[in-house]
């Protein structure tokens, strides 16, 4: 059968039945590989996780995670302790013997936008020069449509410089998980989508991704582009919602609405839904700028302008200036001197991780304008230690970043943030000002305590 001619039909899981526990290697230990080999590992499965840091990988064999998941290090301490779970530099070591091979090492964005895959392709190639035996390549980083192809490239020619013929396929398995909450994500998946083009690397991902569907939700197969396709326009959907919805707050602000009832209003519409569709100071983290940035690129390279995620992408630069804009004014655009409180560093709550975090750019303005800021997260602050270093101060807790502050600034909606003692944060600011960067507060309960509130699109 040619690949031209392969169809992915539909697939009845429950027919088959698991035979032995599958040797699985995962390439790369960020976020996505970590996550993908823990959870694997924890249904019963033989993994060995490899990474060419090598330090990296020593911590690992600690239990030092290099990344911050709720019920990460539970997992990874509980199945490297039972054998299932193995770290290593040796890429020939995990290939050996396994039916399938994840990639999942990092895409970053080039200075135009497009992903770069040269991590991609190195693993590839080193695949090709080291496997025995029948094996599926898995692209599980997010990768632009057309990279299984230079995928298998990469993989046949390794095998050609060897003089092998040795079987394989190369497929695509993009990952949906939120970080936060990406345990429960992998274990209860709404629906796994793997691109394939035969039905032997069917039926591997399908044995392999049995364990995941007992709640009933769908192993989605489909052609490779399509799958590559699936990731990036998801995405992509889910930037468009938060941006729209940042442009409404902003229009909100002028008219004199409230944008938090008109989110009410529009999202009990059971057609438009209240997910991401909160106002806030813009999108971050490692996937929406980076997936809408490429999608756009793919875009120009086939002359096709993507107007309205190019808008989308606009729209969140410009809403991370949002809450600097108002403490500037607040101020009377002189910052020359004042102190901030800053709650939270994260790009969103239950991670470490800053990648294109609001907290980055109102650092930066806040800086500029000759301002000073004190800084406390819950668990991103050696992160910040990181990419900001010591140009701001860090705090214990929330409440020590507090004394002599002009202001608060709330950035990342941290649970811990929710219901805090304001007559302790009113005591402890210079001036009891609070800049609402994700609207967890109530401007009409606070004002009534005493204090000056601005939230994002409201009175």
């Amino acid at each position: 059968m040619t690949d031209r001619a392969f169809r992915a039909p539909s697939y009845t899981t429950h027919l088959l039945d698991t035979r032995s526990a599958m040797k699985i290697a995962v390439v790369g230990t960020g976020y996505v590989g970590l996550v993908t080999g823990s959870c694997l590992a924890d249904v019963g499965m033989t993994v060995t996780c490899v990474d060419v840091n090598a330090q990296k990988i020593a911590n690992l064999q600690k239990g030092i995670l290099p990344i911050y998941e709720p019920g990460l290090e539970a997992i990874v301490e509980r199945n490297t302790q039972s054998g299932r779970l193995k770290f290593t530099t040796n890429l020939k070591d995990a290939i050996v013997g396994a039916e399938a091979a994840f990639i999942a090492v990092g895409t970053p964005p080039g200075e135009d936008g497009s992903a770069d895959l040269r991590y991609v392709l190195a693993v590839a190639k080193e695949i090709g020069e080291t496997m025995q035996d029948y094996l599926v390549v898995i692209t599980k980083s997010t990768v632009p449509v057309g990279t299984a192809e230079k995928v298998k490239k990469a993989v046949g020619e390794a095998l050609k410089q060897r003089g092998s013929k040795l079987a394989y396929d190369v497929a695509s398995n993009p990952e949906f998980l939120k970080e936060g909450a990406a345990i429960e994500d992998f274990m209860k998946p709404d629906r796994i989508v793997c691109g394939v083009e035969s039905e032997r690397a069917q039926e591997v991902l399908a044995r392999l991704y049995k364990p995941f569907t007992l709640n009933g939700h769908p192993v989605l197969f489909m052609d490779v582009p399509s799958a590559e396709m699936t990731k990036y326009a998801a995405n992509a959907m889910l930037a468009t919602k938060i941006s729209f919805m940042n442009d409404i707050a902003n229009l909100c602000e002028l008219l004199g609405a409230d944008v938090n009832q008109v989110r009410k209003g529009i999202g009990s519409d059971p057609r438009i839904g209240n997910r991401f569709i909160y106002p806030g100071i813009g999108y971050g983290g490692s996937c929406f700028p980076k997936d809408v940035k490429a999608l756009v690129k793919t875009g120009d390279e086939k002359g096709y302008k993507l107007r309205i995620l190019q808008s989308v992408e606009d729209v969140n630069e410009s809403q991370k200036h949002v809450l600097f804009t108002k403490v500037k004014k607040h101020f009377g655009g002189n910052l020359k001197g004042k102190h901030f409180a800053m709650w939270g560093l994260s790009f969103k709550p239950e991670t470490n991780d800053m990648r294109e975090a609001p907290s980055l750019v109102i650092c930066e303005q806040l800086l500029a304008a000759g301002a000073t800021v004190t800084a406390y997260d819950p668990v991103a602050v050696e992160e910040s230690k990181h990419m900001i270093g010591d140009k701001i101060a860090y705090a214990k807790d929330a409440y020590a970043a507090l004394p002599g502050a002009d202001a608060l600034l709330l950035v990342t909606e941290w649970r811990e943030f929710r219901v805090p003692d304001w007559d302790r944060v009113k005591q402890a600011l210079k001036q009891p000002v609070v800049f609402d960067g994700r609207n967890i507060y109530s401007g009409p309960e606070l004002r009534g305590m005493g204090f000056t509130y601005a939230g994002i699109g409201v009175k």
